[in-house]
């Protein structure tokens, strides 16, 4: 990246507004978001945000995509990566007391289990399926917690049930806030996934340790309406969502994988499970 490229972004995400939206867009990297849902999580004016989205795309810093009749905005991460790599490498000539400590492998490296947190809105269903399927699928190998951007204190009943139904033993399994998680003393996170898109829109402090993050966003089943066979049809697909993407994160080699190859593998895990989803 050249100087004027540089100045140009750097102008762009000048504007709070904008960086906003960026910000944004990256906590759902790689997918993308619609603009109706940029503006509603961050409160913006539609012809607002189509103004910012446009100052971006221009930028080089977003790329816009089509499905069916909507349109979905992701983060250009080869143009990040480079403005990344401008302001580390260039600008500051690669100081080590400027740059932070690369993490180049997996924990696993020290022998000790992963730790890994589900988030989630409420914590009352697809982070307590996740934490039980990574528990049980997991073999010792993770230490699986969930918790919620806005925890009501209590696991939804159809949650409990499904996970009975499969055979996951349910007690110790509790709904609680996400701010248990950031206190002193609390586990270092190795891995850290939002399984709905407000949790991802949340803006949550930093993670100590840098973990690996990634984004496994589901329809919230506890929204759902009719009788209760429905509603359990619909717990049940998103439980069964969730097990095709925790089955191919545990088969991931991760003690042979770099954390640059492991972040592409994990986000491939979300996408090809999209795709099959949409089949």
């Amino acid at each position: 990246m050249d100087i004027n490229d540089a100045a140009r972004i750097f102008t762009t995400l000048g504007h709070a507004d904008r960086l906003s939206v960026f910000r944004l867009l990256m906590r759902f990297a790689p997918r993308g978001q619609r603009p109706t849902e940029i503006a509603q999580a961050l409160g913006l004016k539609q012809n607002t945000l189509s103004h910012h989205l446009a100052a971006l795309s221009q930028a080089g810093l977003v790329q816009v995509s089509r499905e069916g009749r909507s349109l979905y905005y992701a983060v250009n991460l080869h143009q990040t990566e480079a403005l990344i790599g401008y302001l580390a490498l260039d600008l500051a000539r690669a100081r080590p007391d400027l740059l932070p400590p690369a993490r180049k492998d997996c924990a696993p490296m020290d022998d000790r289990p992963c730790n890994v947190l589900f988030i989630c809105a409420g914590n009352s269903a697809r982070s307590i399926f996740a934490q039980a399927l990574l528990r049980d699928l997991g073999q010792g190998r993770f230490l699986a917690y969930s918790a919620g951007t806005r925890a009501g204190g209590l696991v939804n009943p159809m949650t409990l049930t499904i996970l009975q139904r499969h055979g996951h033993a349910t007690t110790g399994l509790h709904s609680k806030h996400i701010a248990q998680f950031q206190q002193p003393g609390a586990p270092q996170m190795d891995f850290v996934f939002t399984v709905c898109d407000s949790s991802a829109a949340d803006d949550c402090p930093p993670w100590q340790g840098q973990p690996i993050t990634g984004h496994w966003g589901l329809p919230d089943p506890v929204r759902a309406t009719g009788p209760e066979p429905e509603r359990a049809l619909v717990f049940a697909r998103i439980y069964d969502a969730l097990r095709r993407r925790i089955e191919a994160f545990v088969a991931l080699p991760m003690a042979r994988l770099d954390r640059l190859t492991l972040q592409a593998r994990i986000d491939a895990i979300d996408a090809n499970a999209l795709i099959r989803e949409k089949a």
